[in-house]
């Protein structure tokens, strides 16, 4: 018998995802599994991928005391319900949050993006970062990383921290599958409207990612830089006729006198990268002259990375590609309770894609 896990908001997409992974944990054991407008649905009834492993489970209300004796939980629910969630289990309950309700730090930041009480922040779960995994470790709560922040962050956070490109000018253009807006019904996520289409939204600095990405990209400089400028980024998010993944392209302006501004510049960003992602069993560097396709990342929890130096604008260039449910989500929160649990932190976890 391993570790109980419990999943509050399992009816959804993320929450299909982490059954679907926890299905297959092998030092893992699944217990309730709450959804508030489900409750005694059958888990297979909304989650048919997982026929003959959960037949028998029914979806139960989100209540404390059903979750309470467990050993870690997962939430997967809407933005601004993990902090009421939390709030009323044990302290010692070690609790992985995939909203955004314990990601920020800055009470202004969170109350431009969010129309709920600013409820503090709890350790920043994206492993690769430095000094990320210890934290971890020793967290009994931590706060799972956004998709579209996942990406854009795994892309740039080792250029500013090698001063390699500018903190206040980044640009990032991302485009996602569908599966990143929920299972809620929409009119402008029916298949009539995605097939065939790609369209922004939220531009303008206005997606709910921006201040999570500055957060931590500005950290992650601070730990090298002793006065850092702050991260200032213009991001577009954008909607693609596809499932599930992300493609996030990120640019930087090239610090003009470091050693990423030289002739060979683009190989100087290669080692950066190389350099900071070489052990990492979840980030790969692609080699050079191939770049990044969400296809290849489908149902990993692996992020493919590529990066080449634009001399003529005078710009680093990255694209990583990764599932938004694997890596930008469930994937990523599995990796996180791996490490909490003292576990391997790839158990359960897989670097490989399904294709086509």
């Amino acid at each position: 018998m391993g570790a109980r896990i419990a999943v509050a908001g399992a009816s959804g997409y993320v929450g299909g995802e982490l059954l679907r992974l926890l299905a297959g944990h092998p030092d893992l054991e699944i217990g309730p599994l709450t959804a508030q407008a489900s409750v005694g649905t059958p888990v297979t009834a909304l989650h048919p991928h997982l026929t003959g492993r959960l037949d028998n489970a029914v979806f139960v209300p989100t209540q404390p005391e059903l979750l309470s004796d467990s050993d870690l939980i997962f939430m997967a629910l809407p933005h601004g319900e993990s902090a009421k969630l939390a709030a009323t289990l044990p302290a010692q309950l070690k609790v992985v949050d995939l909203g955004a309700d314990f990601r920020l730090a800055d009470p202004q930041a969170w109350a431009r993006y969010y129309p709920t009480p600013h409820a503090g922040r709890w350790p920043y779960g994206l492993p690769e970062l430095p000094g990320t995994r210890d934290a971890i470790k020793a967290s009994a709560r931590v706060a799972a990383p956004g998709c579209y922040a996942t990406a854009s962050i795994l892309a740039l956070a080792p250029l500013l921290a090698a001063g390699a490109v500018e903190p206040s000018d980044i640009v990032i253009v991302a485009a996602s599958g569908t599966s990143g807006a929920g299972r809620s019904l929409r009119p402008d996520l029916l298949g009539t409207e995605v097939m065939g289409s790609m369209s922004a939204y939220q531009a303008g600095g206005t997606h709910r990612h921006t201040p999570e990405i500055e957060q931590a990209l500005f950290y992650s400089e601070r730990a090298v830089v002793p006065h850092p400028a702050p991260v200032t980024l213009s991001f577009t998010p954008t909607l693609a006729p596809m499932a599930r993944g992300i493609l996030a392209t990120c640019t930087a302006r090239l610090v003009a006198s470091g050693p990423a501004s030289a002739p060979d510049a683009g190989a100087r960003l290669r080692d950066v990268l190389a350099a900071a992602y070489g052990p990492e069993p979840f980030v790969h560097l692609l080699p050079e002259g191939r770049w990044p396709a969400t296809g290849a990342t489908l149902g990993s929890n692996m992020a493919h990375l590529q990066v080449a130096a634009d001399t003529h604008a005078g710009r680093a260039v990255v694209v990583c590609a990764l599932d938004n449910l694997v890596k930008g989500a469930a994937g990523q929160a599995v990796q996180i309770a791996n490490l909490m649990l003292g576990l391997p932190e790839t158990t359960g976890l897989t670097a490989y894609g399904v294709t086509p």
